[in-house]
């Protein structure tokens, strides 16, 4: 095996998920490069081996047209394939009816009527040429090292709290932030790998729905350096906050966006990581059809070049808003599929080692309080 490429690939335990059930498939020839690329922060991070991360705690494994995770299927049509993510055990009763439909109809129609109705549905390449980050200057600001940095982190499941852990990793003091009724959902998950994410992170639970909570939420963004959010911009609008305004008023020096095609069209476009992924155009091939690449790829590579922009940011000065867009992301790393070779050794996932355990929800907000000299 000549290539460095697909030995770095073999070895990250990346390749066991991806491919057919029965044999793996080497990365798209530009992945490897582009994630080592966006590692260039983070000298110790073995960063091929965030794609493995997930499946190395849940067991899972490559499943070809299937994702590892079971949710996310690649149909095919007359004029392309289509990713559709199927959130709730009860819509896979829908799968024959689904596969029919993208069998037989104009796969752009129905791509549009799926998007109309908030489905995260992607059509494979889609986001070629779309921007991976893009980058908003909004006034000036001296530069600042990432230690001792204060970062609000409101995003919840993958790419976002693994930005947020990455910035930890540098120094930074993380502030996870969540609503009571509406926890990050990855605490529903695997406890290990929701202590990977977040356990150097501090717990700040605030009710959102309450004048008390939003003002205490206001108050907490104007003294952050950093904040990262994974929502689609009106949902952080209806609270008031407004993430441009936010920046150019003399808040957070730099604001993190993660969606899954970018704010302009994140308020009707919702998407996860495997969609994100082959909307992209980040899957691999065999002969002539798509199969999914490593585990909602989108997701780790998405907060991976998240933390890489922001870091950029500090040390460049000035005041920013990040617009990180998955499927674009993913776009600037698809391409042809790299031939495997007959005799390669794959290893199978693995994942960090956890700093410690997570906080519990809202178990360090008095104590985070206090310290920024804020009220409740």
């Amino acid at each position: 095996m000549d290539d460095p490429r697909l030995r770095l690939w073999a070895a990250s335990g990346a390749m066991a998920l991806s491919g057919l059930p029965e044999a793996p498939l080497g990365p798209p020839e530009a992945l490897v490069e582009g994630i080592e690329d966006q590692a260039r922060w983070f000298a110790s991070l073995d960063a091929l081996a965030l794609l493995g991360e997930r499946a190395a705690h849940m067991g899972l494994w490559r499943r070809g047209a299937t994702s590892c995770g079971g949710s996310c299927r690649l149909l095919a049509s007359g004029d392309g394939y289509l990713a559709v993510s199927l959130a709730r055990d009860e819509d896979f009763d829908a799968i024959p009816a689904v596969a029919e439909a993208v069998a037989t109809r104009d796969l752009d129609g129905l791509l549009a009527r799926a998007v109309l109705l908030g489905l995260p549905v992607a059509r494979v390449g889609e986001a070629t040429g779309r921007p991976s980050v893009v980058r908003l200057p909004l006034g000036p600001a001296p530069m600042r090292k990432p230690a001792g940095s204060i970062v609000v982190d409101l995003s919840a499941l993958w790419a976002g709290p693994l930005c947020g852990d990455l910035l930890a990793g540098t120094g930074a003091t993380v502030i996870k932030v969540e609503s009571p009724d509406r926890p990050d959902g990855a605490r529903r998950g695997p406890a290990a790998f929701f202590d990977l994410l977040n356990g150097r992170k501090r717990s700040v639970a605030l009710d959102f729905r309450t004048a008390e909570g939003a003002t205490a939420l206001h108050a907490l963004l104007g003294r952050a350096d950093v904040v990262i959010e994974a929502s689609r911009p009106r949902a952080l609008e209806q609270l008031g906050v407004h993430a441009a305004e936010v920046v150019r008023g003399g808040g957070p020096q730099v604001w993190v966006s993660i969606t899954g095609y970018g704010r302009t069209d994140a308020s009707s476009r919702v998407a996860f990581g495997d969609d994100a992924a082959a909307g992209g155009g980040l899957v691999v091939w065999h002969e002539g059809a798509p199969m999914f690449c490593a585990d909602a790829v989108a997701d780790p590579i998405s907060g991976l070049t998240a933390a890489n922009a922001c870091l950029d940011a500090l040390a460049s000065g000035g005041r920013w808003l990040l617009d990180v867009s998955m499927a674009g992301v993913c776009a600037g790393l698809s391409g042809p599929t790299l031939p495997t070779p007959p005799d390669v050794q794959v290893a199978p996932p693995r994942a960090r080692r956890a700093v410690r355990a997570a906080s519990a929800l809202g178990a360090d907000t008095a104590a985070v309080m206090s310290e920024l000299g804020l009220r409740v």
